[in-house]
Order: C-alpha cells, then structure tokens, then sequence
C-alpha cells in the first residue's frame, strides 16, 4: 500500500499540494484543466471515479478542494475507521486542515496538524476527546536540552495549574525549534500533538506576552514560549506565565476563554 495521495482540481490547489508532497512526498493527482508548464503529476477528469481508484491504495488521502466535493466522492466507499485510509481536505488556500475520516484510528488528525505544522493552516479536529481538552502548552529551550530536562518542566508546569498532561491538547513550539530533539521525543513520550509556530505569526500577534532581549537577538522574536501556547489553540488566554529552569521554558493556555 502506498502512503500519500495529494489530490486536486485547480491552479492554487495544485501550488499548495507541491508544497505538501515536497515535505512528505508522496503521490500528486491533478485535474486535467489544471495548467502549469513542467508540473508532473498524475492527472484524472473526475473526482469521483479518481477516489474509487485509490481509495484502497494509500493510506493517506489529502484532497485540497471544497469539503462537499470531497464528501460526495468518498461516501459511497467509506466502510470501517479500522480500515478506511486518513482523509483530511483543506482548502486551496491552506487557511484550513481537516480531519474529515478515520480520525484516531486511521491518523487523520496527526495527518492535519503535520499538515498545519508544514503550511501554516489551522488544524480541524472535532474528535471529542480532543475537543474537550483545553490547554495548550508553549516550550522554548536551548539548543540540545535533553529530554528529560523538558518533560521535568513540563510535569511542574502542569501541576502548578492544578492540572495534568491529559488536559493537554498541544505543545507547541517555534519553527526554528521544529527539529529539535529533546522537544520532539518529550511530545512522543507524552503522546501529544507538537504544533510548530511560525516566527512571523509570533511577530505579528496581537497577544501581550512577556518578551525577552535575550531571545529576540538569539532567533528574532521577543518570546517563544508564551506565545506559542496562546497562538496554538482559539481563544486562548495565558493561565500559566512563562517558568523557565535548566535552559527551558514553558508557559500554559487554556483555550474558549472570553
């Protein structure tokens, strides 16, 4: 079985599915009216027969088109969330990833936070175990912090709220962070969705947040830590301000705040 198939119908769609498959490869189909010289990709006339081809081939469907086209082409195929592939659509925009089939099971919504993690949209998740977690965490720490440095501030920080890593729905960090290791493993180990952080929306937020000379001459922006909690949930507001100890520093949200 193959992994990835990116699938799409117009121009801009097509521009934000190369961007996808050049992060995760994977398959590209586009419709034939699409037009952009040198483009290689795999080309179909009708959605609908396109997904009754490959449905059973991949074990990722991303469909960048309206939610109501890709709706009409998957219903008839749908048959078990054991066995049906991950199907997340976003938009030709990429304002939004949504996690539309085989959400736990099948890795839709790991599938649309890696997603929003690589373009910047929104991750859609309405899974109701997710829906009711309602914190957010913001890591920021030095170059190489092991792992057990992070998830040492993390289990304060938590309990400080009066909380737990179950109530976590992200941890999120900076972009320039996204690689970084210690982060990486303690988001394994707690099994929690890491969101990565663009620096220009850190710079751009509207958010007051406590900013640091220090980091801003070291990856130019004035905080990482408070921001990122509060940027990667909806409606957030900071329960948590930023502790800092053995070169990391977190900070706590909760989101659906007034």
């Amino acid at each position: 079985m193959n992994d990835i198939a990116v699938i799409t119908l117009c121009n801009q769609g097509t521009s934000l599915a190369r961007e996808i498959t050049a992060h995760m490869g994977g398959d590209l189909f586009v419709h034939t009216l699409v037009d952009i010289p040198g483009l290689k990709a795999k080309r179909f006339e009708r959605v609908i027969a396109l997904s009754a081809e490959i449905f059973s081939q991949y074990r990722s469907l991303i469909y960048i088109m309206p939610t109501g086209v890709a709706n009409r082409a998957l219903a008839p195929l749908i048959t078990s969330k054991y066995t049906d592939p991950a199907v997340v659509v976003m938009d030709v925009l990429g304002r939004y990833a949504i996690s539309l089939l085989s959400g736990h099971e099948g890795g839709a919504n790991a599938l649309s936070i890696r997603l929003s993690n690589i373009t910047g949209a929104e991750p859609v998740i309405t899974t109701t175990t997710e829906v009711l977690k309602e914190y957010t965490l913001g890591i920021g720490c030095k170059k190489n912090t092991p792992k057990s440095a992070i998830l040492e501030l993390i289990m304060a920080a938590v309990a400080k709220a009066g909380i737990t890593t179950d109530d976590l729905r992200y941890l999120a960090t900076i972009d320039v962070k996204a690689t970084e290791a210690g982060i990486l493993d303690a988001a394994a180990q707690l099994d929690i969705p890491l969101r990565i952080i663009k620096s220009s929306d850190i710079n751009n937020t509207c958010y007051s947040v406590d900013s640091s000379e220090f980091v801003r001459e070291s990856i130019g922006v004035a905080a990482v830590a408070e921001p990122c909690a509060l940027l990667s949930g909806r409606r957030t507001k900071l329960i948590l301000k930023r502790i800092a100890r053995n070169g990391v520093t977190v900070a706590l949200a909760k989101e659906c705040c007034e």
